[in-house]
């Protein structure tokens, strides 16, 4: 759609989570209603999807090295296998990087974008994930949680992300795994859960997880795009093989939204971990976590407002 044929308003109150477009059909509309998630095929091209892992290839030998991109490895690995792709499993914050950050500007996705954020897009969280293989340590595996415990702005139902398969994902590699509706409940209290010697840095995971909540396996071909809603649950299991599971993704926001205070709150403890982070990543004295999204987002489409 275009920005004209996207209204800001939900449809007469029966859809909460998306905006009335041209693109979606009433039934892609009800399921994401129902369901916090919505699975499109084949929406990036084979060919955007090699030049991403191309430029993936040369962040992990140093070939490039974009300004303010969070680089996670396996440093266990390093010794056995230098600088490859076989030690890097995430590169997050890659707006700096102009061939990574195509992503987030593809029109293909854009288009779906703006049914959930109207047509006003900021691009305000990017990662590579390189979900490497991982059978006895569980050092990949991905609590279930919920994004918007990262997040400091609202309205909730205003932010998608669009998360995109860059091989084939299931099961047997670590596949997302959602569960189905949860994105009708409120944000819940996060933190690193309990698992010996297992947790990766800023990986937190719901405290309190219902295990009886039903779960729904992903599985994705290459170019498939699933766009979720930030409070749905969802994580994803280890890479049971040899090879490696690579996916790109972007939460997009309306720059209609706005930062929130979250002190006080029970993201309190999040937004001083990773101020502390950024702190001794830049020799910074002070930083605030509105400045470390200023300095991720990025106008995609439309006007910048609040964000």
């Amino acid at each position: 759609p275009t920005s004209a044929q996207v209204s800001v308003v939900p449809h007469s109150g029966r859809f909460c989570y998306t905006l009335d477009n041209d693109l979606l059909t009433t039934q892609q509309r009800q399921f994401y209603e129902d369901n916090g998630y919505l699975l499109i095929k084949k929406l990036v091209s084979d060919e955007d999807i090699e030049r991403f892992r191309r430029e993936f290839i040369r962040i992990c030998k140093r070939e490039v090295n974009p300004p303010g991109a969070m680089i996670m490895k396996d440093e266990s690995l390093r010794s056995q296998f230098g600088q490859s792709e076989k030690v890097v499993n995430k590169v997050q914050d890659f707006q700096e990087d102009e061939e990574l950050f195509r992503y987030c500007t593809l029109p293909e996705v854009l288009k779906y974008v703006e049914c959930f954020t109207g047509p006003n897009i900021m691009a305000m969280h990017t990662m590579l994930i390189n979900k490497l293989p991982d059978s006895d340590k569980q050092t990949f595996l991905h609590p279930m949680h919920q994004d918007l415990h990262y997040f400091p702005f609202r309205p909730a139902s205003r932010i998608v992300c669009a998360w995109t398969a860059m091989e084939q994902a299931d099961q047997d590699n670590g596949c997302l795994v959602v569960q189905p509706g949860t994105h009708k409940t409120t944000l819940k209290p996060h933190g690193y859960p309990k698992w010996e010697g297992k947790t990766n840095k800023l990986f937190h995971g719901l405290l309190d997880e219902d295990e009886k909540t039903p779960k729904v396996h992903l599985v994705m071909e290459k170019g498939d795009t699933v766009f979720f809603h930030p409070l749905l649950i969802h994580g994803s299991g280890i890479n049971k093989t040899s090879g490696f599971r690579k996916s790109i993704s972007c939460h997009f926001a309306s720059s209609e939204c706005y930062y929130i205070d979250v002190k006080n709150t029970i993201q309190e403890h999040l937004e001083k971990e990773l101020e502390e982070m950024v702190r001794k990543k830049y020799n910074a004295t002070s930083v605030e976590l509105k400045d470390i999204w200023n300095f991720r987002a990025r106008l995609v489409q439309g006007e910048k407002i609040n964000l």
